[in-house]
């Protein structure tokens, strides 16, 4: 398959590559090109302002969550057809968990044999570029660095001596050099950026930062590099019948709740499900007719007031719990579904459809990848199975009755004590992001536990 691709990385963290990609993926968008993003990565809230400014579903690519086998087929299915595939990095461009670098984003290109564009963080450095690209390049020569963007310019005066520097000792090509501006700045928070759904004015952040790149890159040669990828090896896989629905789930999608991966979604379509979005923050009711709720993560702490304020959809939540209709929840939709959220010097009422308390905390609780061993408690999982995902959160569970999980952490935090899944009636509310293409079990099940305790449609 013809597939021109290439994967925007950097030395390190925080040097731009995240604003670079949005503004490459808007500007060859509105240039009138089939721009297909992509993340390197568990994360939801990058994919999310690289969904927005192609218009595409961002599908991330994690190693440790999917395999080799399984990026590839993702890329393969989701990046048919598109005239790019661009895949942003994480980390550094060598950085992994693994001291060999397995799991990094250069070891990414080598999956998907796919060029590099190195984003260089280039404030307070002159003459030190040429050293750190010399050793990026030659680190590990299998991976195809071809370019670099210079980021975070002073003016041109610094520019030209970049420039100069690079051209006398490096071989390589400077595709471009952004000048340190405002404008591509977007705003931050604990987990990362902002998410677009909640940036109100988030087309008018793209379009400044589309603009800041357009106008400081060459687009043309960028392109050529993608296209100079060699044609991708894949297969092609009949596309998934979606059956006729056998439930009606209802998912919770607003500015609250917005970390879901797309794949899940269709996974749970695959398995017989019609997903029914509602708002905790603006809905006073759960759709009508429906089987089982789906909360994913997101930031309830941020809208505590909004969702403490719902009071009527709260308490139709609790009392659908009550009732034992099945619900599952991730992250955010645990924190959602306890008693109350403290956080700072505040304090809201939430569902209490669990029965404890989140207390939220300065620096993170549980950050990154998990192992958990399915224990069978509540017959949502077979025991014995090991289910890949991801954790990040600075909530701890406080005043917890509950002594019934659904998972044994093997590796990470979950809810401490070697613990996570909480099980109460037909709930299960978990610190773990699962990614259904590495927990191919999970949506069957979910839909089993809907149908098994009587909600079909």
């Amino acid at each position: 398959m013809r597939l021109p691709r290439l994967i925007i990385s950097a030395p390190h963290r925080s040097s731009g590559k995240t604003t670079l990609s949005i503004g490459l993926c808007s500007a060859f968008g509105r240039s009138g090109l089939d721009v297909r993003p992509f993340k390197k990565g568990p994360d939801f809230i990058d994919p999310m302002w690289l969904g927005a400014a192609t218009g595409h579903d961002c599908h991330n690519l994690d190693l440790f969550m999917m395999g080799e086998n399984r990026i590839r087929q993702s890329f393969y299915t989701n990046g048919r057809g598109a005239d790019l595939a661009l895949i942003e990095g994480n980390m550094g461009l060598y950085d992994s968990i693994e001291v060999d670098g397995k799991g990094s984003t250069a070891d990414m290109g080598r999956t998907l044999d796919a060029p590099v564009l190195l984003v260089i963080n280039c404030r307070n450095m002159t003459r030190s570029v040429a050293p750190l690209i010399q050793g990026f390049t030659r680190f590990e020569p299998d991976v195809k660095i071809a370019a670099v963007i210079l980021n975070k310019v002073s003016g041109p005066r610094h520019e030209e001596k970049l420039r100069r520097v690079i051209e006398r000792y490096c071989d390589i090509e400077v595709v471009g050099a952004v000048r340190r501006s405002a404008e591509m700045s977007i705003t931050m928070r604990h987990l990362g950026l902002e998410p677009a759904p909640e940036a109100l004015a988030s087309a008018a952040v793209i379009g400044r930062v589309e603009k800041a790149v357009s106008d400081s890159v060459d687009l043309e040669r960028i392109l050529a590099i993608a296209a100079s990828a060699p044609d991708f090896p894949g297969q092609d896989v009949p596309d998934a019948e979606t059956p006729r629905p056998l439930v009606r789930l209802g998912v919770a999608r607003d500015r609250a709740f917005t970390f879901y991966y797309p794949e899940n979604l269709d996974a749970l379509r695959t398995a017989g499900a019609e997903l029914v979005p509602f708002s905790p923050l603006d809905d006073s009711s759960l759709p009508a007719g429906i089987c089982g709720l789906y909360i994913g993560g997101g930031f309830p702490e941020v809208f505590l007031r909004q969702l403490e304020g719902n009071a009527l959809l709260r308490r139709e939540i609790r009392k659908a719990a009550a009732d034992g209709m099945p619900i599952y929840a991730e992250c955010g939709g645990l924190m959602y579904l306890a008693r109350k959220i403290s956080w700072k010097d505040k304090s809201g009422e939430m569902a209490g459809a669990l029965p404890c308390d989140i207390a939220m905390h300065e620096k993170p609780r549980g950050h990154g990848y998990i192992t958990l061993k399915t224990t069978g408690a509540g017959g949502w999982f077979a025991p014995g199975a090991l289910l890949k995902g991801h954790e990040f959160h600075y909530s701890e569970v406080t005043a917890l009755n509950r002594e019934e999980y659904a998972y044994e952490v093997i590796r990470g935090t979950g809810l401490a004590g070697g613990n996570d899944g909480i099980i109460f009636g037909n709930v299960l509310a978990s610190y773990a992001h699962l990614h259904a293409l590495g927990s191919p079990a999970w949506a069957p099940a979910f839909i089993n536990r809907m149908m098994d305790a009587g909600f079909r449609t």
